[in-house]
């Protein structure tokens, strides 16, 4: 069952009392699965996106001088100056490149590396245990 036929009934009298409620029932009845979709879609693939695009660019507006970043080419420095819409990033000693500040993938973070004493240690212990 069509929707345009459906619609040309009705508007032509056709389908008169009840049948004209089933028609239109049956219309409406199409269209529920239809909104599901589109509801799933939005949860599952839109929603995601634009909490993802507003953490990067909550991350893209704390940039400070000092950041170690990681732009999309794959480039790694550290941010020397900030401008409105740019970054200044020292490559190397006496090399410094600007980028937009759309360019940056990641904005690093050095986490302390555990010492191999304490795991060492921790192993020699299991084992004088046994």
């Amino acid at each position: 069952m069509s929707f345009i036929p459906t619609l040309l009934t009705t508007a032509a009298g056709g389908a008169q009392g009840a049948g004209q409620m089933d028609a239109m029932g049956g219309t409406f009845g199409m269209l529920i699965p239809l909104i599901l979709i589109f509801a799933i879609m939005y949860f599952l693939m839109i929603r995601p996106q634009q909490k993802k695009q507003k953490e990067t660019q909550k991350m893209i507006d704390a940039i400070k001088k000092g950041d170690k970043v990681v732009t999309i080419g794959g480039i790694h420095g550290i941010v020397s100056s900030v401008k409105e819409n740019t970054l200044v990033i020292k490559v190397d000693d006496n090399t410094r490149i600007e980028f937009n500040r759309t360019a940056i993938a990641t904005v690093v973070t050095d986490k302390p590396a555990s010492d191999g004493k304490d795991v060492t240690e921790s192993k020699n212990s299991e084992v004088t245990e046994k």
